[in-house]
């Protein structure tokens, strides 16, 4: 398993080239870590994503992919937007899941970005089991060949428990 960071913390305030948005696909902001991001960034980060909506993206971003803007206000140089499947008990959209990190890193990777700062997508309003998405996050991630740092910033301390204990179980 690679080096990967855990931290519990707000993903708005992280001095990394790259924080990822759990957004939705409309990218015109939302809640929970989406709203804090826009919220934190300001303006240009709705401005760049409506500017994304108005050319290249006009029907949203689909689940599983991810795109980049500024990051505004926020100390990091970019926000790499992506978009989580909602979960479903009778639909296994694991694959989904898995692609937003790995669309995430190889965005970040065409960027330049040494580092990249992800929350646990899909694990908040979306309704992902926490410890499926702790390890499909982890595994997503070790098995990018995106060679910069990798952090998690996980808003409560429930969830960077189930993330060590399921980084503890993988290694």
């Amino acid at each position: 398993m690679r080096d990967i960071t855990l931290l519990q913390g707000d993903i708005t305030t992280m001095a990394v080239d790259a924080v990822v948005n759990a957004a939705n696909s409309s990218l015109l902001g939302g809640g929970g870590v989406d709203g804090a991001i826009h919220r934190a960034g300001g303006p240009a980060i709705l401005e760049a994503c409506r500017a994304l909506r108005a050319t290249t993206l006009p029907d949203g971003l689909p689940a599983g992919d991810a795109v980049a803007t500024t990051a505004g206000r926020m100390p990091a140089r970019w926000v790499i937007h992506t978009v989580g499947p909602v979960w479903s008990p009778r639909d296994d959209r694991s694959a989904v899941l898995a692609s937003a990190y790995r669309r995430s890193l190889e965005v970040a990777a065409e960027l330049g970005a040494a580092s990249v700062a992800f929350p646990a997508v899909s694990a908040g309003v979306y309704g992902w089991p926490h410890e499926s998405a702790a390890e499909i996050a982890l595994e997503s991630v070790d098995a990018s060949p995106y060679e910069g740092a990798v952090s998690f910033v996980l808003f409560s301390d429930a969830m960077l428990r189930v993330f060590e204990a399921t980084l503890d179980r993988l290694r």
